[in-house]
């Protein structure tokens, strides 16, 4: 029997009864019982990481981070734990078209806001991880994350190709206050921000601040498509006391690319993205900015001439000259 560490599966369900189950691997959404000769240690350890109040936490068992949601049930505490990677992957590894990697990288050196959105489980955080380490790869300099929890293992030093040092540090917000744990983090000085989810209101609100100051800005959200990612994070900022008007101001001005993704397949899981970009050279015209801060989001032929032109190997913007 291996351990829980050596079965390959992305996550974990537990019942009341301590009952294991991971998926199948041979149909969509179907699971398998799971036995691991180690399953109790884990489970023990699952339960005294619990501090009383956060239902999701991070632990680290054996090397291996797990990422933890913790429930009541009619029947006990119930279990979802996802298995995170031992490595961030790198960014060529996700399945992207190579055009799409292309632009996405060059972005390095630009400011502003990169929202991944999408539906539970299809690779946001995997893909923003893998896009920031790139990024600490490529330019170096200082990246600052609030998580909670923390997934991916990000938090180290990076050898970066123009010779100079990358750092990131993970950190988690204090009380569940995204929003104060975002202001600290622009009073250090970073170069990349990483928000693990826009979930509030404070969040989506500080957020929109951080893009439109300066530093390159990722952060995931549910969303079932790019008008949907966009219009979710105005709503946030808006019940926070941030009029509509000046969310749309914002992020019309801080945007950089608005993902969308979901992934495909059983045993192999492909993404399917969809993707609207504005120009980073905000000084300008845009239409994409024009349209967005109209908050009349009417982005279909927008996102269609994009994908058009960057399968074609056409510049996004007339203006944008790409590295080769």
């Amino acid at each position: 029997m291996c351990t829980i560490n050596e079965v390959n599966f992305s996550d974990i369900y537990i019942t009341p009864d301590k009952t294991a189950f991971i998926p199948d691997g041979k149909t969509t959404n179907g699971l398998m019982k799971f036995e691991a000769q180690d399953f109790n240690t884990f489970y023990d350890q699952v339960e005294k990481s619990f501090d009383g109040i956060n239902s999701s936490y991070s632990v680290l068992y054996n090397k291996i981070l797990y990422r933890v949601e913790r429930s009541i049930s009619i029947y006990g505490i119930q279990y979802c734990i996802r298995k995170m990677p031992p490595e961030v992957p790198a960014f060529s590894t996700l399945g992207f078209i190579p055009e799409l990697r292309k632009y996405l990288l060059n972005l390095s050196d630009a400011a502003g806001l990169i929202l991944w959105s999408g539906p539970t489980g299809a690779g946001k955080t995997t893909a923003v991880s893998s896009l920031l380490k790139e990024y600490l790869i490529r330019e170096g300099g200082f990246a600052y994350t609030i998580e909670d929890p923390a997934e991916m293992p990000l938090d180290r030093t990076y050898k970066a190709l123009n010779g100079s040092l990358g750092l990131c540090k993970q950190t988690q917000p204090i009380d569940g206050n995204w929003g104060g744990c975002l202001k600290s983090a622009l009073r250090s000085k970073p170069r990349f921000i990483l928000v693990g989810e826009i979930r509030t209101p404070e969040t989506a609100g500080e957020v929109l601040r951080a893009c439109t100051s300066g530093h390159l800005v990722l952060s995931t959200i549910h969303a079932n498509n790019v008008a949907d990612a966009i219009n979710s994070v105005i709503k946030y900022a808006s019940s926070a006391g941030m009029s509509e008007d000046l969310a749309y101001d914002l992020f019309s001005r801080g945007m950089l690319a608005v993902m969308h993704q979901t992934l495909n397949g059983i045993r192999k899981k492909v993404p399917s993205v969809s993707f609207l970009f504005a120009n980073p050279d905000t000084k300008q015209g845009d239409q994409v900015r024009a349209i967005i801060k109209t908050g009349k989001l009417n982005l279909a032929t927008s996102i269609d001439t994009q994908r058009s032109r960057l399968m074609l190997g056409k510049e996004l913007f007339p203006s944008l000259r790409e590295e080769e």
